[in-house]
């Protein structure tokens, strides 16, 4: 079976409890998570070999507890390298109704931003792989971050190995003098799966088109447009997922995406989720459903609608991690919308 391989930062994660204020209550909750972390083990859950590549310091309890719960989930941690530096974190307060929610990175000096080029061994990374997925947040992390994504995106091109990026554009991370389109229009070019929103678009490779995020009303017709503009600029990009989020408030949101090839155009099922529990990872567990979705279904519509439908359950799951099965999604997939319990 070959292996979905993934690089990027695991951080720690405190969250306030529940909705609360940050030391309304003098309490935090302890979890990890991170954009590539939370896709292995999406894919993971799904049945398939999924390896997790990253930095994290030696002799390090955090750390240590970090690679036991991805362990915990069947993923591969073997190629996680121990070197200098320490664990990023970042605080979350969660948002609830018209408060939206609060992310403070903590993760300078962190360990995956002091790589060295010579520290992993893609070669050994990806001898059995068939399938390689980074973000736009680790190469905003540091120069270090971004030349071992740019290694390992040449070195997956080298082997024939399916390549996917969800561009992630965060707008806390880019400190390092280099701006975003300056770094992500040349890896793109790498790219053979792209996965974006329309801010992604702009702000990581400034392409956009008149769509107005904030509006909690999107035009798909225009995400179509915006679509076919990265495809033209990138010949390599076999095919672009956007998710479209309507926003009505911090707890509501409209849910669907849009799949975009060179001959077709594919619009997914709409969910409208209400009582949002956590919408962090809601993102990465997409990317994992597509990746899923169009390696095992061999159709662009089902995988669509199986990332969706995994996506919109994410927002159900407290944490950064997506823990639902296949047997899960697709039961929403079929319809089945209810929540009743399954005796």
């Amino acid at each position: 079976m070959e292996e979905f391989v993934t690089f990027g930062e695991v951080l720690l994660r405190l969250k306030s409890i529940g909705y609360e204020k940050w030391f309304q209550s003098p309490y935090l909750e302890a979890t990890f998570g991170g954009g590539e972390a939370n896709v292995a083990v999406s894919l993971a859950n799904y049945g398939v070999k999924a390896k997790f590549v990253t930095a994290l310091p030696e002799n390090n309890e955090i750390a240590d507890a970090c690679i036991r719960q991805l362990r915990g989930f069947n993923v591969d941690t073997s190629e996680i390298v121990r070197t200098d530096g320490r664990i990023g974190i970042y605080f979350l307060e969660g948002g609830t109704n018209q408060r939206p929610s609060n992310v403070i990175y903590d993760r300078a000096a962190s360990a995956i931003s002091l790589l060295q080029p010579q520290d992993i061994d893609w070669e050994r990374v990806f001898k059995s792989a068939g399938w390689f997925h980074f973000t736009g947040i680790t190469p905003a992390i540091s120069e270090n971050a971004k030349n071992a994504v740019l290694e390992a995106v040449k070195k997956a091109k080298e082997y024939g190995i399916t390549i996917s990026c969800d561009l992630n554009y965060r707008k806390k991370l880019w400190k390092y003098g280099k701006s975003a389109p300056e770094v992500m229009k040349k890896l793109f070019s790498y790219v053979d799966i792209g996965i974006a929103n329309e801010e992604d678009c702009q702000k990581s490779l400034g392409i956009s088109a008149d769509v107005d995020v904030e509006s909690g009303d999107l035009s798909v017709e225009k995400y179509k447009v915006l679509g076919r503009k990265v495809l033209e600029m990138y010949p390599n990009l076999k095919m672009l997922a956007i998710t479209l989020r309507e926003s009505k408030s911090a707890s509501i949101n409209g849910w669907s995406a849009c799949l975009i090839t060179r001959d077709d155009f594919y619009h997914s099922k709409y969910y409208l989720i209400s009582d949002i529990v956590d919408r962090i990872g809601g993102g990465d567990s997409f990317a994992a459903g597509l990746i899923y979705g169009l390696h095992q279904m061999k159709d662009c519509r089902q995988a669509l609608e199986f990332a969706v439908a995994a996506s919109c359950l994410k927002h159900t799951i407290p944490g950064d991690y997506n823990r639902v099965t296949v047997e899960n999604v697709k039961k929403l997939m079929e319809g089945d919308q209810s929540g009743r319990a399954d005796r």
